[in-house]
């Protein structure tokens, strides 16, 4: 599949059933995130797979954006491995930790939607519960979630998906 026609068919899936993600599919997914380019490549993130029934009900604790999702990845970064810039004069005590978990999660995110996989990107958990919860150290910050899975019979995008902002919104000559 052409990229472009990928980024603009790919939505948050919110409607997953319950078979899971073969291994050979999670492995490229999994591969597509380790090989992402990180600020000097320090390479700091993450994954951690949580997608047995224990891992699953811990997470219904955490966030309740979780869509009964058979796989969800969560991403973290350590901060000990982090890019630094303390010269930033505006952006004081900057890391590279949350761009290149990022990175590393939106790659992750189209390689799964090239192999059929849909995704859902969540934001929505407190970090030091997830930490807490999980009993990860606490160098370790949570960025993000992919939930992954196939969709269910009532799988679709939401209707503002397909409502894009012009892009005289977004470039700008300096």
């Amino acid at each position: 599949m052409d990229f472009m026609e990928l980024a603009k068919n790919r939505y948050s899936e919110r409607f997953f059933d319950s078979r899971p993600v073969e291994q050979e599919k999670l492995d490229k997914i999994l591969e597509a995130g380790r090989i992402v380019p990180t600020a000097c490549n320090y390479q700091p993130q993450k994954f951690y797979l949580i997608r047995s029934k224990e891992g699953l009900d811990k997470l219904k604790t955490v966030t309740h954006f979780h869509y009964n999702v058979p796989l969800m990845i969560l991403i973290c970064y350590d901060a000990r491995e982090v890019w630094t810039n303390p010269g930033d004069r505006y952006y004081q005590n900057y890391n590279s930790g949350e761009q290149d978990a990022s990175i590393a999660a939106t790659t992750m995110m189209y390689e799964a939607e090239e192999l059929g996989v849909h995704s859902i990107w969540i934001r929505g958990f407190d970090s030091k519960t997830v930490v807490d919860t999980y009993g990860l150290p606490d160098h370790m910050i949570p960025v993000m979630m992919l939930g992954l899975g196939y969709p269910n019979e009532n799988a679709k995008a939401n209707g503002w998906h397909y409502n894009r902002k012009p892009i005289e919104d977004f470039v700008y000559e300096l």
